[in-house]
């Protein structure tokens, strides 16, 4: 059977490691933009764990370094941009944030604008559901101009597992004399090699010294409006950025508590009990609310059917974005994008896909 959500966006609140993702701009590969982006790089596919947080082994921010074969947002210098994020997903008590930009193919990123504390929110809460989902700032006047500008969006959560969160979109920068950016280097915790900032626990000052004391860069295209390789001006170069950076935040007053501090493995990773983070991720495909108790996900990214889509009953025929049906076997669903159904999402493990109202649920077997 089939299932339509009237909002395409509720409709994509799909996947089963349900944390935040931004919907616009649209990041690489992301199944769940507001707007049809352009078609995929060859060998790529849509990325429907895009709102997993990274792999603390992974060396790949952006998830991946592929960028969009055009950008997918032309955004003017000292103007206003909106970044929207989808509803209907684990907000984790808010956390830190920051909206940065790289002009090296995401090597290095700077910080044009931030929201700490109490990112999805307006103050201090433990819910799990986002109050703010669009964040409207005005970028730097001073940006150079370019046409292969990595945008990205990281987090780190207040309340649940110490995780690190990024997407990244692809977009041109225009309407600018500047030839260089001076500003913070963007923070990177509960990530391999640098530093946990632990839960809030009620406490949104914590981590806060890794931003205020940030390094400044300063970053600018190669000098051409088509961006290429950036030259990086800082206390060391370009391609050490990161791995300078963890020295550097060993001179901040929460740096003895990092280093003691290990970094947790995402919710479903090995090491990790799946059963954990129960109060602080969903499983819904939809913002219909569960009849019963829901299962906490697991981590589908190794689990994700990698089998033709036609494994749904209804994937032969035509579809429309955002409506999404159980698998044949029950074992999991799938979504249509943009008017192709995805390969099969599985259900966590115990789990299986079910009709509820105008939805459909992964609930206990």
């Amino acid at each position: 059977m089939l299932f339509k959500l009237t909002a395409i966006a509720g409709a994509l609140a799909a996947v089963a490691s349900a944390h935040m993702t931004i919907i616009n701009p649209c990041p690489r590969f992301s199944a769940w933009c507001t707007s049809e982006p352009a078609a995929l790089p060859a060998g790529a596919s849509y990325d429907y764990n895009i709102k997993s947080p990274i792999d603390p082994a992974s060396d790949v921010l952006c998830k991946s370094n592929t960028p969009w074969p055009q950008p997918v947002a032309t955004w003017t210098a000292g103007q206003e941009v909106t970044v929207d994020f989808l509803q209907n997903n684990a907000a984790h008590g808010g956390g830190h944030a920051q909206f940065s930009v790289s002009y090296d193919g995401g090597k290095t990123f700077v910080v044009v604008y931030e929201v700490l504390r109490y990112l999805f929110f307006n103050g201090p809460t433990t819910s799990n559901n986002p109050e703010v989902l669009s964040y409207t700032f005005t970028l730097p006047a001073d940006l150079p101009n370019s046409d292969s500008v990595v945008f990205a969006w990281s987090w780190v959560n207040a309340v649940g597992n110490r995780e690190f969160y990024m997407n990244c979109a692809d977009v041109a920068i225009t309407g600018s004399t500047s030839t260089s950016y001076t500003g913070k280097q963007m923070v990177i915790a509960n990530h391999n090699g640098y530093p946990t900032i632990p839960e809030f626990n009620n406490d949104y000052d914590t981590g806060i010294s890794y931003y205020e004391n940030a390094a400044t860069i300063t970053v600018s295209p190669s000098g051409s409006s088509s961006g290429g390789n950036a030259v990086v001006s800082s206390s060391v170069a370009s391609s050490e950025v990161y791995s300078k950076a963890v020295e550097d935040y060993a001179t901040t007053p929460e740096a003895a508590d990092a280093e003691s501090t290990p970094v947790a493995p995402p919710l479903g990773h090995a090491g990790q009990d799946a059963s954990s983070d129960a109060a602080t991720d969903e499983v819904a495909v939809s913002s219909a609310p569960a009849a019963e108790p829901t299962p906490v996900a697991e981590d589908t990214t190794a689990a994700e059917d990698t089998t033709a889509a036609d494994s749904s009953d209804e994937s032969s025929a035509a579809c429309v974005h955002g409506t999404y049906a159980c698998s044949a076997d029950g074992a999991g669903y799938n979504v249509c994008i943009w008017g192709t159904w995805s390969n099969v999402i599985r259900c966590p493990s115990r789990t299986a896909c079910k009709p509820l109202n105008n939805s459909i649920v992964c609930d206990w077997a």
